[in-house]
């Protein structure tokens, strides 16, 4: 049986695209390559996510493939922040301005309103007006052509395409006309081409502002770090930072790496990473993470993570990969957009023999002009914004509270949120248990304690936790153990002293067919019935004692059931705890439904049965014992506790605790798919309003290519205009 092949992970940035049908052709392109097994391109952020297998292909073959279909691709962070094709795109702007503007002059002869306005006869020469023209549609336009025969070239078509056939046709006819000494119309090309530029250039700039709105990890990022080399300081670049140096971190500084303080105390910043904006305090012993930003004294830490293995850099992967995906309305529009334009090449060519043969017969002219305008009119870049402009704000704005989401389309889910699910213990409760009680029927109770915390010694439960903790304070040594075997949900086992220790609840004893000793029940039933967890202790398969542990329930849970119930989605509680302990954490949390005593498969299988009714249903808990619930729900939703590895369970992470964080999600994922209906209903009146008027005749070429350009923009505004929303509804939110 082969070994599975690990797949890796490609983030690239992606320049020359035009509309989304480029992004269409460029996911198409990679996902024929042998090894990729995943493949999504962003066009708003002019990006690509792509998953392949190492003994397959190499991001060097990637990269070729995209190259060979007209595109440049750059590894992520490594061709600056897109602002060299805003830069290039100026300049074509500031260099067809100014060569258009002695053409647009001479329309004013065209027009008899404008008939009074002079006009110098040498801008009348058809030399010169030939020349202008030239240079604005071969050279100034010349990228419309490549990107056009790189299309053809893959049998599809983008705006490239529409631009150059249009504007090609406008200046043909203009050539023949000035053959036969006829009206001269060569400022329909250059103004065309001249107006698709800047409502380019605006597109960009603005589509910029929200990927930086959408990012701002970058800011965060230390550009060098202050090591300490034999004794004494020295600064150097990040990439020459290794595990284990030692480095200072002066105050209003950002940490460079992950790290554990050595030295020194300090309040942090570490609002990026929590979404709380209290400063915390950090002392020798404490852990640190990249982009934090110290407030006051020096810190002396020693380096655990650099580069990309930094919990900055982590949610920042990740949250670029959640920009990269798409959501349901995303690819149901991508697919509309990809034969938006045939068609509307199939309606230009309509409008050209409906005007030629029937309205205007034999008028070329007419024909041509009218047909233009709707090839101009006709381009699906507003209609390709209007999912991803917005989910790159939504996601953005969801890091920065700590809350990271790892793909569009969990987002759109969580909009249509009908119910959640939620576990107990360190989901509505702190997770940080504390022993409360103990009965131990052969010695001490310590001598139980000692046992049973070197059996917990590798679990990651907050109950292993609360023993290992009590252990501790006790001033035990713990003995060695090994064999360690976890049953989820129940509890776990291993050899301690040549002992099988098995520490678990009646679900364990029940399973192995061990027996409670009556004088446990008596210990465990009036704590259980009080609200608190009883955890029994077997050696070798006997009972020798019991454990009870008690967690408190966070402050914020009840305020955040009641948002959640307010916005109208109803809230249940499923844990693997006593019915007792159960019902007093939800009557706390004031939740009305309880489901008690549930094995993870069970908490899994009741998420499905809630489906099977018809509803869209979230499961918000631990990444360990909760991952098959998580994996089963609409939306998985990961408690993080401020842990790495809880950024790899769910599809949604958490990354403090606290169920407001929940709240704030289905608020923020509202407004966002609101949003991106807006736009869409912008992109498409846009597109009813202006080819049918385009098509009679009602407008211009190049007020139609103004127009085309300008719904790109107002769909970017429209999405710039989520990110106030979401900052007044929560602003509003915490106050309340």
């Amino acid at each position: 049986m082969q070994p599975p092949v690990e797949e890796e992970v490609l983030d690239l940035r992606i320049h020359g695209m035009s509309c989304t049908a480029c992004a269409t052709r460029i996911e198409r392109a990679v996902g024929k390559l042998a090894g990729v097994s995943g493949v999504s391109v962003h066009y708003a952020a002019k990006s690509a996510y792509i998953t392949y297998a190492a003994d397959t292909i190499t991001p060097a073959g990637i990269m070729e493939r995209i190259g060979q279909i007209g595109f440049q691709a750059f590894p992520y962070g490594r061709d600056g922040d897109g602002g060299s094709e805003i830069d290039a795109l100026k300049l074509r702007v500031f260099a067809g301005s100014l060569l258009t503007l002695p053409l647009l002059w001479t329309m004013a002869h065209h027009y008899s309103l404008l008939r009074g306005i002079p006009v110098p006869a040498f801008i009348e020469e058809p030399v010169l007006q030939l020349l202008l023209a030239s240079i604005v549609q071969f050279f100034i336009g010349m990228p419309f052509y490549f990107g056009a025969f790189y299309a053809l070239r893959e049998r599809t078509a983008n705006m490239d395409v529409l631009v150059a056939i249009g504007t090609t046709a406008a200046y043909i006819y203009s050539y023949a006309a000035m053959l036969k000494g006829g009206p001269l119309y060569f400022e329909t090309s250059a103004v065309v081409i001249t107006a698709v530029l800047i409502g380019k250039l605006l597109e960009a700039t603005a589509s910029e502002r929200v990927m930086r709105e959408g990012d701002g990890y970058a800011s965060l990022q230390a550009k060098e770090a202050l090591v300490l080399r034999g004794g004494m300081p020295e600064r150097i670049a990040l990439d020459r930072l290794r595990v284990g140096d030692q480095l200072l971190v002066e105050a209003n500084g950002h940490v460079p790496a992950d790290g554990l303080v050595v030295d020194g105390e300090a309040t942090l910043d570490e609002s990026f990473l929590t979404g709380e904006s209290g400063l915390v305090k950090r002392e020798a012993g404490d852990r640190v993470f990249a982009g934090t930003t110290v407030r006051g004294q020096t810190l002396r830490l020693q380096v655990l993570a650099t580069g990309r293995n930094t919990m900055l850099s982590r949610i920042a992967a990740i949250t670029r990969q959640a920009q990269a995906t798409k959501s349901s309305i995303g690819r149901k529009v991508d697919r509309m957009a990809a034969v938006f334009v045939p068609v509307m090449m199939l309606l230009a060519l309509g409008t050209l023999l409906l005007w030629l043969l029937l309205l205007r017969p034999g008028d070329w002219s007419t024909a041509s002009i009218h047909a233009l305008a709707v090839l101009l009119a006709a381009c699906p870049c507003a209609l390709g914004l209007a999912a991803p402009i917005s989910l790159v704000l939504a996601t953005g704005k969801l890091a920065r509270r700590g809350i990271v989401l790892k793909e569009a389309g969990a987002l759109e889910r969580l909009a249509q949120l009908d119910l959640i699910v939620l576990d107990k213990t360190g989901t509505l409760t702190e997770g940080k248990p504390a022993v409360t009680g103990a009965s131990a029927l052969n010695g001490a109770p310590n001598t139980l304690l000692r046992l049973a915390a070197a059996a917990e010694e590798r679990s990651l439960h907050p109950f292993a936790e609360a023993l290992r903790e009590s252990a501790r304070r006790a001033g035990l040594v713990l003995p060695v153990s090994s064999d360690h075997i976890a049953y989820p949900g129940k509890g776990i086992e291993a050899r301690v002293e040549g002992k099988l220790i098995a520490v678990g609840n009646a679900a364990l004893a029940a399973e192995r067919s061990w027996t409670i000793h009556r004088a446990s029940k008596s210990f465990a039933d009036p704590r259980e019935r009080s609200g608190e967890t009883v955890v029994y202790v077997f050696v070798d398969g006997v009972n020798t004692g019991a454990f009870a542990l008690s967690d408190s329930v966070k402050r914020t849970s009840k305020e955040a059931v009641e948002a959640l119930a307010g916005e109208g989605v109803r809230v249940l509680l499923a844990t693997g705890d006593h019915p007792g302990a159960a019902a007093k954490a939800a009557a706390l949390a004031g939740i009305r439904e309880v489901h008690a005593s549930l094995l993870p498969e069970h908490k899994a299988a009741l998420i499905r049965r809630l489906q099977q009714g018809g509803l869209v249903v979230a499961m918000a808990g631990d990444g360990w014992n909760d991952a098959p619930a998580l994996a089963a729900a609409d939306v998985g939703i990961a408690m993080g506790g401020g842990t790495e590895a809880a950024l790899d369970a769910g599809d949604m992470t958490l990354l403090r605790s606290r169920l407001t964080g929940i709240s704030e999600s289905l608020l923020i994922s509202r407004l966002t798919v609101r949003n991106i209906r807006q736009n869409l209903g912008f992109a498409l009146l846009y597109n009813a309003v202006v080819i049918p008027f385009a098509a009679v005749g009602g407008i211009e070429p190049w007020m139609a290519g103004t127009a085309m350009a300008l719904s790109s923009v107002s769909v970017v505004g429209n999405a710039l205009r989520l990110n106030g929303q979401m900052r007044r509804k929560l602003d509003r939110r915490l106050q309340a």
